[in-house]
């Protein structure tokens, strides 16, 4: 009695070990299928930021402009590692997962067979050198496919890193007040051009910069920037919009006075 209940006990062990390869597996396979199409839809995410990215860069000045195409242009090589690694978790994560299924199948049924045997012949050897084989074999491939998942995720990471290592040293090298110069220097331009009609018997607007010509307010500008180096320490420091202000009512005052002595 103690020995078909020791044959028993073992038989239950055996089937145990496949019936939890064949739960655990499965919810594996179910898991990492998951995260595969998850960072599939990241990386089309991705790729529609680097669109808009590139569609802003067109509407902005040349160092912004310059700037957000080399950002866009790093993102998009990272997402061309996301891609490899989505095609490498399908290829030797997730197929292998989906193959094992079939083998767990084909196992579960060698061992019922041995175990119809077993019952009849009261020998578990056969039985015990089918589960054994099957354990060894699970263990091994079990090993290799999150070898193979974390060889991946570490390729991507690293590749990923670089890149972005790239993309943060292309923000850090923008030259925002280049940019901001030209943007105000068009800015005035366009005013300029408005307000550089004949003059009448309209007395311009003293309270606005942007009466100063084009080409003044590229020279104030300038003069103001180098002031500005040279004395960085200095609290005292104008403003530059104020200064420019001056400069508008001073050449107003001097438009009045040579209307004056017409």
């Amino acid at each position: 009695m103690n020995i078909v209940l020791f044959r028993d006990s073992r038989v239950r062990v055996m089937e145990t070990t496949v019936t939890n390869a064949e739960k655990y597996f499965g919810q594996f396979c179910s898991l990492l299928a998951a995260y595969t199409r998850k960072t599939a839809r990241l990386r089309d995410k991705a790729d529609q930021l680097v669109k808009q990215l590139i569609d802003f860069a067109n509407t902005e000045n040349p160092e912004m402009r310059a700037a957000m195409r080399n950002f866009a242009e790093d993102l998009a090589k990272v997402q061309d590692y996301r891609q490899a690694q989505v095609e490498r978790l399908e290829t030797k994560v997730i197929n292998p997962l989906k193959l094992y299924g079939t083998q767990i199948k084909q196992t579960r049924a060698e061992t019922s067979v041995q175990r119809a045997s077993v019952d009849a012949s009261h020998t578990t050897q056969q039985l015990e050198e089918t589960v054994d084989a099957f354990q060894k074999q699970k263990l091994k491939d079990l090993q290799k496919i999150f070898s193979d998942f974390v060889t991946i995720e570490m390729v991507f990471h690293a590749k990923a890193v670089e890149v972005y290592s790239s993309a943060f040293q292309t923000l850090e090298n923008y030259d925002l007040e280049g940019d901001l110069e030209d943007f105000r220097a068009k800015m005035r331009g366009v005013y300029g051009h408005y307000e550089a009609r004949p003059l009448t018997d309209t007395t311009p607007s003293t309270a606005l910069p942007w009466s100063l010509p084009y080409q003044s307010a590229q020279s104030t500008i300038r003069s103001q920037r180098k002031e500005e180096e040279a004395s960085e320490d200095d609290s005292a420091e104008e403003d530059p919009v104020e200064d420019l202000r001056r400069q508008g009512r001073d050449s107003s005052n001097r438009m009045r006075t040579a209307q004056s002595e017409k």
